[in-house]
């Protein structure tokens, strides 16, 4: 009998102790990285290595910057389609242009289905030069998705990489266009990728003056730095998130598998 009542006993105190404990809350976790065309610092192919590091991280959505698809310099691999089998997340593209053969741009991995998606350009002027004479022009890759905080919408993009300002201030003026359009439905949004825009630059300080907030100056520790992944000195990837969601963690991840370091932010409500 004795032991019956301490049995009874323990399993009314461990079920009293599970009442009390506070329960963790709904989070994700977001992963901004540009893969330098599924190189890594040294130049050499590596998305098996880029795939390990999502599966390794815990991510639930991925932001990918400099994405080829069957381009020459890829091999005529489709990198997207490698990565998402690799990480059996569901994928989505968007194209910034027809380059090398094939396509040349941003995209994202989700772990949960994407609901819709779509691409719209960032429009500038001049058109942006590139080497040889050609144009780069930027775009931002839109989705939606559920995920454990609900439903939420994001936003990817890579801006230009000029070093004077010119374009990003027209580019990210544009994205806080679509921010707010996105907005209009009631869904949250986050806005990640290489912006190529460092902390103390008149293109950051006007995508923080908006509806958007930094999630580094929020939750993370540290500089921060991002870029050169050899030996880093700037901060120029980011998540950026609506003021109805929350950074609880940031981290840079310390890896020279790109020539960026990937961004790994958990985001509640």
């Amino acid at each position: 009998m004795r032991v019956i009542l301490t049995a009874m006993l323990a399993a009314v105190l461990a079920s009293a102790a599970c009442a009390s404990a506070p329960r963790a809350e709904p989070a994700i976790r977001v992963l901004v990285f540009n893969i330098h065309a599924g190189k890594d610092a040294a130049g050499r192919p590596n998305l098996e290595d880029v795939a390990a590091l999502v599966r390794s991280t815990g991510a639930d959505l991925v932001l990918l910057q400099e994405v080829d698809r069957g381009t020459r310099r890829s091999g005529h691999v489709d990198q997207l389609d490698v990565l998402g089998r690799l990480t059996a997340f569901h994928a989505a593209f968007g194209r910034s242009l027809d380059y090398d053969g094939g396509l040349y741009g941003i995209a994202a991995l989700s772990r949960a289905p994407i609901a819709s998606h779509e691409t719209e350009a960032l429009p500038v002027e001049p058109p942006q030069a590139r080497a040889g004479g050609r144009y780069e022009p930027r775009a931002a890759l839109m989705l939606r998705t559920t995920t454990a905080i609900g439903p939420l919408q994001a936003l990817n993009t890579h801006l230009d990489a000029s070093r004077d300002e010119h374009y990003r201030l027209q580019e990210s003026r544009h994205i806080l266009l679509l921010a707010d359009r996105l907005l209009a439905s009631g869904i949250p949004v986050i806005a990640g990728g290489d912006f190529n825009a460092e902390p103390d630059s008149d293109t950051y300080r006007q995508l923080v003056s908006g509806r958007l907030k930094d999630a580094w100056t929020e939750c993370g520790t540290g500089d921060g730095f991002t870029f050169p992944a050899s030996a880093p000195v700037k901060r120029i990837d980011y998540l950026f998130m609506t003021k109805d969601l929350r950074c609880t963690a940031a981290e840079v991840i310390d890896t020279r598998i790109s020539d960026h370091r990937p961004l790994l932010v958990t985001v509640s409500r």
